[in-house]
């Protein structure tokens, strides 16, 4: 072999495969020749700016306000205020503006007619252009008896005015049927002759049935007209109803001092 080829391989110090080298003279034992190998980064599944830079919708990284004052005593979205002294009965519906009576006793039959003829009278005050215009017509009126036995109707003046007088008092006739049974009495409970005598329409609860039951209640009379018994009912009845009445369940009372009501 030539003097001038590599040089031979150092000897086999003894090392198993796997075994660090023996550390060169002067060097401690376990000690790395160079620094040691930088760790390997933690994982994080998550950016490192997650938490401080807001992306997305900005809607949601707007922080929530602060809250103010105390949030039962915001105004009702429904735009009904609490009544003073509490709320209303929430199982009672809609407050009623209607008055409560209090009871006194049924009315008596002779004070229920009395106040049927004051009323008849206002009635009649309330008609009585249409009244006069009838007088009219029958005073320009005369009858003939002809010789055959028949009879002949002359009208002898104008025929305007007494027309004209009765279309106006069958329309103020009307307008105080409409105001004094039906929205009077329907929501005070009482018509110009039951205020007279201080006696009440009411129903169960002693307050007004209000205008349209007080309307139907007169069309009731109907039933009470017949032989004019259904009138004559409240002689004998412990409730002193009519016909009409208990069909409506409504009653005729003497009123005291005005109640008020359990919800204000």
């Amino acid at each position: 072999m030539s003097q001038d080829g590599p040089p031979p391989p150092e000897p086999d110090r003894g090392q198993q495969p796997g075994q660090q080298p023996e550390p060169e003279p002067g060097q401690q034992p376990g000690a790395h020749a160079g620094p040691p190998p930088p760790a390997a980064p933690e994982y994080n599944p998550y950016p490192s700016n997650w938490d401080s830079t807001p992306s997305g919708n900005p809607a949601y990284n707007v922080p929530a306000p602060p809250p103010t004052g105390n949030p039962y005593g915001q105004p009702n979205p429904y735009g009904t205020s609490t009544p003073p002294g509490g709320p209303a009965n929430p199982y009672a519906g809609a407050v009623s503006d209607r008055p409560t009576f209090g009871f006194g006793g049924y009315a008596g039959w002779f004070t229920r007619v009395g106040a049927y003829l004051i009323d008849y009278i206002a009635g009649l005050v309330a008609a009585l252009p249409a009244l006069i215009g009838y007088v009219i017509l029958l005073s320009n009126t005369s009858t003939t008896t002809n010789v055959d036995g028949t009879k002949t109707t002359d009208y002898s003046g104008s025929i305007g005015v007494p027309i004209v007088l009765i279309l106006i008092g069958a329309v103020t006739g009307i307008a105080f049927f409409v105001w004094n049974i039906c929205i009077r009495q329907g929501r005070t409970g009482a018509s110009i002759g039951k205020s007279v005598l201080a006696i009440r329409l009411v129903n169960s609860d002693l307050q007004p049935i209000g205008a349209g039951w007080s309307f139907l209640r007169y069309v009731l009379h109907i039933l009470d007209g017949i032989c004019y018994i259904g009138y004559l009912w409240p002689i004998w009845d412990s409730h002193k109803q009519t016909f009409a009445d208990k069909i409506m369940s409504s009653y005729v009372i003497q009123a005291t001092t005005v109640q008020e009501r359990p919800f204000v």
